[in-house]
């Protein structure tokens, strides 16, 4: 269902936010991923969406496309600009009344009490507005928020480790470290990185279209297992699981454990 609607929160570290609509909704949420051509909106921007409701999780927007408005918003809070305001044309006034508002038609439902996760102040889940996300001019680039951290994030890291991978394949079938011929074991890993590649894939399709979801130990256990290089790939190419610091530290985990298991192998098989 098409939407359209306003920017009501949004946390530029995590790549997400929240926008309002004219019936009432303020807890629709997005990810900047979603948002046509990569760009963050600004807090108060008129942006157009597809409506999807994920069971158990509420409404999310996909497809978001930005109608333009807008303004940075002083650091002492990061809701969207004119939340408070009365009169203004095209737009909702909030009447006080015990800390509601009622919407006045052609416009979303404000209130002079923003949601309880608004930014007023430091929390561990926010943080002050900063000249990267809401100080920064519309249409601005973007610097130094949301890039991706880790091997993800350097590639000269994943060449040097892939080199270090092949190397001590290469020392692994020499010396018959283990009990398989060399075409099965390079057949098997490439197989396994093949299922990788299309593990992060379906997990990305299920995360727009609402489905089941692809557990992320599943995509650890196969990185894990030699489908790391392929791991990385799909991260890239996909542009999924490569924002998520917790994950991308858990993957760089299971790349030198990988690449630890294989020099042992490599060691006690001389």
């Amino acid at each position: 269902m098409t939407q359209d609607g306003e920017v009501l929160r949004f946390d530029a570290e995590r790549g997400f936010g929240f926008i309002g609509t004219a019936d009432g909704r303020r807890d629709i949420f997005f990810h900047v991923r979603d948002v046509r051509g990569g760009e963050a909106p600004n807090l108060g921007e008129r942006v157009r969406f597809e409506r999807i409701d994920v069971g158990g999780k509420g409404p999310r927007a996909m497809a978001v496309q930005r109608l333009g408005g807008g303004r940075a918003v002083p650091s002492a809070g990061a809701t969207a600009p004119g939340a408070a305001r009365t009169g203004s044309p095209g737009r909702s006034a909030a009447k006080a009344d015990g800390g509601t508002a009622r919407a006045i038609p052609g416009g979303a439902s404000r209130t002079a009490d923003r949601a309880p996760n608004r930014t007023t102040g430091p929390t561990p889940n926010n943080r002050r507005a900063s000249p990267t996300d809401s100080d920064r001019r519309p249409g601005a680039p973007r610097r130094g928020n949301g890039h991706p951290r880790g091997l993800d994030g350097q590639p000269w890291l994943f060449a040097l480790a892939v080199l270090a991978w092949l190397v001590l394949l290469v020392l692994v079938l020499r010396q018959g470290a283990l009990p398989v011929s060399a075409p099965a074991l390079l057949g098997g890993l490439a197989l396994l990185n093949v299922a990788t590649f299309i593990a992060y894939a379906s997990d990305k399709n299920a995360a727009q279209q609402g489905r089941w979801r692809t557990p992320e130990n599943t995509l650890h256990a196969l990185a894990l297992a030699g489908g790391w290089p392929a791991a990385w790939l799909a991260q890239r190419a996909l542009r999924h699981k490569s924002r998520k610091a917790e994950f991308l530290a858990v993957y760089v985990v299971t790349v030198l454990l990988n690449l630890g298991a294989l020099a042992w192998l490599a060691w006690h098989g001389r």
